[in-house]
């Protein structure tokens, strides 16, 4: 403890750390689909929305990210995005209190949402919290398994709605189909492209990704055919689901000036990155304008 540090100001900026680490900012990117896909199943204000949505917004949050930042701290060190609201830099004295914040907060809503829960929204349940876990944790650290890790990061997205869905006891159509076939493709590009600007230190730290493995520009060009693919897919889904081909767009105009960046020049693509995080609550909006049509129709 640093002289003049009292045990309750240390708690409180070790508290915050925790927090932090959860990544607040990107907090609504997993609450959000799961509330929309299960109040436009049920149109109903229940228990179980409320739950669910609390859960998907912070302990859900706090374990996907606070796993990583545990087990990805040495490479963090070199990473100069780390220690702000793209990611905590965890003192290592609280990497266990991190470690047992995440299982004391998500224990309790996950037992709840397993019984409210039917066979399907277990299963769901099951691998959104697998997925969640294995791409950080020793030993199946999916985030280092190129193409792997950007399927499992889209999983940390998707997953969220089909949960709500299947406990919303919500029937198969093509076009629900359609719409999630179209959010993994736009979570996956989101993933490939967010490794971009980590090339230097992820091979500094011989970390492998989708990035480091087929270099800065291939993975630029995969991330937009993977946005262009996702809007697609929504023009095929039934009236107002093209709107949201839309969406795709401000994703391929950010990204697209760097069609042609190199390696070297891989960690300036932070300045898009920064703008993608706001893009999200763009996106956000005008995907909330839609359901609302889609509600009303």
């Amino acid at each position: 403890m640093s002289a003049g540090a009292t045990p309750s100001r240390t708690l409180g900026r070790d508290l915050a750390q925790i927090l932090l680490s959860s990544r607040p900012i990107s907090w609504i990117n997993t609450a959000f689909p799961f509330a929309a896909a299960y109040l436009l199943t049920t149109r109903e204000l229940d228990a179980t929305l409320l739950v669910g949505t609390l859960y998907f917004l912070i302990p859900y949050n706090l374990a996907m990210y606070g796993i990583n930042d545990v087990f990805d701290y040495a490479s963090d060190l070199a990473n100069p995005r780390k220690g702000g609201i793209e990611g905590a830099l965890l003192a290592p004295r609280i990497h266990r209190a991190t470690l047992w914040a995440a299982a004391g907060t998500n224990i309790p809503f996950l037992a709840y949402l397993v019984i409210v829960g039917n066979p399907a929204s277990w299963f769901w349940l099951a691998v959104s919290v697998f997925a969640v876990i294995a791409y950080s944790a020793p030993v199946l650290r999916f985030k280092e398994r190129p193409f792997l890790d950007s399927m499992t990061s889209s999983t940390h997205f998707v997953s969220p709605a089909i949960v709500g869905l299947a406990l919303a006891g919500a029937s198969v159509t093509s076009a629900t189909t359609l719409t999630l076939v179209a959010f993994f493709l736009w979570g996956m590009a989101a993933h490939a492209f967010g490794a971009v600007q980590d090339v230097g230190p992820d091979r500094e730290a011989g970390i492998s990704s989708i990035a480091t493995v087929i270099g800065a520009r291939a993975t630029v060009r995969l991330s937009l055919s993977l946005w262009v693919l996702a809007g697609a897919a929504m023009l095929l889904t039934p009236w107002p689901g093209p709107l949201a081909a839309v969406l795709a767009l401000p994703y391929v105009v950010n990204a697209a000036p760097w069609w042609n960046v190199d390696d070297a020049g891989s960690a300036a693509t932070n300045r898009a990155w920064r703008r993608f995080i706001a893009l999200n609550y763009f996106a956000g909006f005008l995907a909330t304008m839609i359901l609302i049509l889609a509600w009303v129709s």
